[in-house]
Formats: C-alpha cells, structure tokens, sequence
C-alpha cells in the first residue's frame, strides 16, 4: 500500500516545502550497511534497524543506491524490474515500511533511477533479443547493422564509460552474427533509445509508482547521456555545445521538463536530484530551471586536491553557475565510486579522477583523517545542501582488497589496472572487536571482507568518544540544525591569508579553514562553536577547520 492515500505528504513531513535546499542527505548503499538475516548482504530490514542511528546522526533524508531486482552486473546499475525489489534486500512491502518509519523519524527517502539503460535480463531486452531485427522490440534499444561488408565493424567508435568498446554483437537464432546493440556502460546495460515514446512513458510511470509510495524524491543517474544523435556520428575533435553523440544533448531537457511536471503534481516537494557530469557552468546550470531539476550533483569540489586556491576556485564556480537559476548547490566529499576521503586527502595527488585510480598507491591515514575532519566542517559550513556517504562519518578508509574478491566491472574492464570501486563499499563497521563488527549475525561473513583495524572504528567504540569522527559529525550536523545561517543562504568570503578558507554566514558565524602548513591566528569571536582539531596555543592548526560565534556584522543605513 502506499505511505499515504494518493501519495500524499505524511504530516511530519508536510511543513517544510523547502526542505531540498538545505537538506542533509545520507547515502545508503544498502549491500554494505546492515545485514538482517546473515546472508552477508545488507537488506532493507537492516537499515529500518538502524533507523534511530541515523536519526541521532541528525540527517534529513536517505538517498538509496538501486535496490530493484538486478543481475548486479554493476552494483545494480542494470535493473531489471523498477517496481519491485531484489529479493537479497527484502520486499516491497520492506520498502514500504521502511519509508514510513523513516518518515515518522523526520527522514525522507530518495532513491535511484537509471534512465540511461536498463538490465539484459529486462524483459524488454529480452524481448527485442527474441524479436530479431526490424522488429517493434527492438525500436525501444540501439540496435544496429554492423559496417563493413559482413556486418563486422561496430557501428561506431564511441569509448564505454566503463572503458572498451560500446557495442556488443548479438547472434541470430541460426548462429550466424546479427545486430550490434548500444551499451554506454557494460554489455550487461544496453541504452535505451529515449526517441521512443514507451521508453518516456514507461518511466514516467514509474516516478508516480514510487511516489505514490510516499518517496520524497529521485536522484537521476547518469542524467545528461539519455540523447543520443541518431545519425550516430563519431565524437569530433572539438564539441560544440549540445553536440556530443552521446552527453549533455539539448533535447534531454525535453525529459526532464516532463517528469518536473509529473513531481509537482504531488503534495509537497518531490525532489529530482540529478547526476550531471557537465564541465561548462552555464550547461549544468541549464538542468536546474525552475522547471527541470531541483539541485545537481556537485562533482567539481570532490575531485578538487586538498588546496586553498583549488577548493576556493570551486566553490566560486559551483555557486556561480548556480546563481542564474536560483538552485542551491550541493557539496559531497564522496559516494559510492570514489575513493574514501581519509584515504584521499592523505596522498601526496589528494584530488580524484577515475583514470588515475592504482593498486598501492600509498597514504598517509593520519593526515588524511585530520583533512577529512576539515573538510567536514568546511562543507557543512558552505551554503546548500550536504550528502554524506555512508561511513565518512565514521573516517573510514578506503579499503584495498584482494583481487580475488573484486566484483566491479570498472576493475574488470580496465584489464585488472584498476582496482575499481569495491574499496569503499565495504560493508560497515557497527559493534565489537571481530568482523563481522555487526554488520550481520556473529560469525556471518560479509560480501566484501572488513580489515580487522576496522575494530577502532565501529559505531560503538566512536559513539560515546568526543574525539571522534562520530561525534564530530553528530555535533556539525545538529549545530547546522540549530543555527539559522547555516544551509541555503548567503556567504561573504573574509581575506585571511593565501592558504585559508574563510567566510562568515549569516550576521554572526564564521568558518575558518586552515589548508597550510603552519598555524593561523583565528579572526576576532565571541566563541568557538566546533573545531575539527585542538587549537595550539590559540592557533588553529594546519589541515583544521573552527567555526566561530563572531559580533554581528554592522548594518548600513
């Protein structure tokens, strides 16, 4: 049944139709967060168990990574059935129950749509195998003739996201090779072709399935590859605006549009939250107008290197781009494919690109820990909304494990350079000094294995340590609560010196972060509401962030 009749807004959620703009928003990748019943993948049950945690933790809403039934070619990135979900998580009936609890706790729930492509084992896709070439089924795909003289050649020379080729051959009921069919991602997630009018109304449906279960928002993956050109020319040299083959095409806003009309039929304010990987500020601006979009995915601060010039010169940027459309920004230090940020900001390259990523390449978790601690105060601090991926908050590490255990296509594909994505999904650390640490029964080995250091950073050893990652986040984030100027709204950067990151919100609060070497005097305040870092002798010391009770601003005539 739904949450509410009609998909109505529950009342502890109904006050706030604004609640998107300055929303803490905590990432669940539901394999790796709590297992239930000791099969050692986490479930729905186990999240609905660790509720009351999250709600201490002091988030606003949950975004889940997929949970639909899927082969997990790619972590569930291939879904093959969005109204249902994968029997390792629970049922239907699990998600619904786990909406409501969460929203009788003041947690919305945002999931994930893959418009982009959808499983092989979809029955669409199955279909249009089955079907052959010509046929209606395969219209909803790219299915396409091969060049050269027998059909050998793929039809183009466009790069997987994933790395290899695009397109994958199929076979003819005879045996003989037949069409080749699109897949910007693995062959296991063929494109669909969004020229097709089953393809929109097909997920247009599924929005109002979901929010007529009480969801509170989508978060769009991969949202600026829907278009493709239907010519299929090559990628040139140089790209004009919109003219890619396959990213950022201008007609994707045509969609989106669409399902922007579809969320405001609602009571309240249902979210699209998209994942545009666009650099020019103007074209990622384009997908949050009033009527698209709601607020994007900020990836230019999380792959910025620890430093003042380079984290500045983003923020500048993201609020710019944002500032023609009236959307609020959003800030993230990581998620569920890039590498953890102790483990980040404690290497001597701090900034992230998937191209770059290497087996032992080495970090300094000290320094990477003392950084992250910055870090998280300086992102809670900046104007927007915040997402926090499950586990930052504890300071995990990134985990390099062996390859005999991999699972992500991205290791796979690169030919074993690249040791993927598995690292920061290892399953979470909850109580106790032994793996499993909680994260399922006693004795029940999780999908991916958690290093035994892991025993100093459960839940329970961090929760009643004021010097912990924990504890600090629990203080950021109900300070952040608790003070008018923090969230959306203004900033006025402050002039403290060439390797310091310092701006006040509102009449009366300072952030101050020092990204130098050596120890920077604090500007004049009241109090220190929350440091990352002790103070030496007053200073605020290298890699540390404070934030201040300052006088309030003088207001001119």
């Amino acid at each position: 049944m739904p949450l509410t009749a009609a998909g109505t807004v529950p009342p502890a959620l109904a006050h706030d139709p604004l609640w998107w703009r300055s929303a803490v928003i905590y990432q669940v990748y539901v394999r790796s967060f709590a297992d239930s019943d000791g099969d050692g993948t986490g479930d729905l049950r186990g999240v609905l168990s660790r509720l009351d945690y999250l709600a201490d933790l002091g988030v606003d809403a949950l975004w889940f990574n997929p949970w639909y039934p899927s082969p997990l070619a790619d972590g569930g990135y291939d879904v093959a059935d969005y109204r249902d979900i994968h029997p390792a998580f629970g049922t239907l009936a699990d998600a619904e129950r786990l909406i409501t609890a969460a929203a009788e706790r003041g947690i919305r729930t945002i999931i994930d749509i893959v418009p982009n492509h959808v499983s092989s084992r979809h029955p669409w896709f199955e279909a249009a195998l089955a079907a052959g070439p010509g046929s209606p089924e395969r219209e909803r795909f790219w299915f396409h003739p091969g060049k050269g003289p027998n059909g050998d050649e793929m039809p183009t020379r466009w790069v997987s996201n994933f790395q290899g080729d695009t397109w994958t051959r199929t076979v003819n009921p005879d045996g003989t090779p037949g069409e080749w069919y699109l897949h910007l991602f693995t062959p296991e997630q063929p494109d669909l072709n969004w020229n097709h009018p089953d393809v929109r109304a097909e997920h247009e449906e599924i929005l109002r399935f979901w929010f007529d279960r009480g969801v509170a928002g989508v978060r769009i993956d991969s949202a600026g590859l829907l278009i493709k050109d239907p010519e299929l020319r090559e990628v040139p040299e140089t790209v004009a605006p919109g003219q890619h083959p396959t990213e950022d095409r201008d007609e994707v806003h045509e969609v989106y549009r669409s399902w922007r009309r579809i969320a405001d039929s609602y009571d309240g304010t249902r979210v699209l939250v998209g994942e545009v990987w666009v650099p020019d500020a103007a074209r990622f601006a384009a997908y949050l107008r009033p009527d698209e979009m709601h607020t994007a995915f900020n990836f230019d601060f999380m792959s910025r290197p620890w430093a003042a010039g380079e984290l500045r010169a983003s923020i500048d940027l993201m609020l710019a781009a944002h500032a023609p459309v009236g959307a609020p920004s959003t800030w993230v230090l990581s998620n569920h494919d890039v590498t953890r940020p102790v483990t980040r900001y404690g290497r001597d390259d701090s900034s992230f690109a998937f191209a770059k990523k290497r087996f032992g390449t080495p970090t300094d978790v000290e320094l990477g820990t003392r950084r992250a601690r910055a870090a998280a105060l300086l992102t809670a601090a900046l104007p927007g909304s915040l997402y926090l991926y499950q586990g930052d908050e504890l300071g995990l590490p990134e985990v390099e494990l062996p390859r005999d255990v991999l699972e992500d296509p991205m290791h796979y594909r690169s030919g074993g350079v690249d040791p993927g994505r598995d690292g920061c999904r290892v399953p979470l650390p909850w109580r106790g000094t032994t793996a499993p640490f909680g994260f399922g029964p006693d004795g029940a080995a999780p999908w991916l294995p958690q290093p035994a250091e892991w025993a100093s950073l459960t839940v329970q050893a961090q929760q009643a340590d004021p010097s912990s990652m924990l504890w600090l986040y629990r203080q950021a984030l109900a300070l952040r609560k608790r003070e008018a100027a923090l969230g959306d709204g203004p900033m006025t950067w402050i002039d403290a010196g060439a390797d310091v990151l310092c701006f006040r919100r509102g009449d009366d609060l300072v952030s101050i972060t020092n990204l130098g070497r050596a120890a920077v005097a604090l500007p004049d305040h009241e109090s220190i509401l929350l440091a990352s870092s002790p103070l030496e002798a007053g200073l605020l010391p290298a890699d540390a962030t404070a934030w201040l009770r300052v006088a309030p601003a003088p207001r001119h005539p």
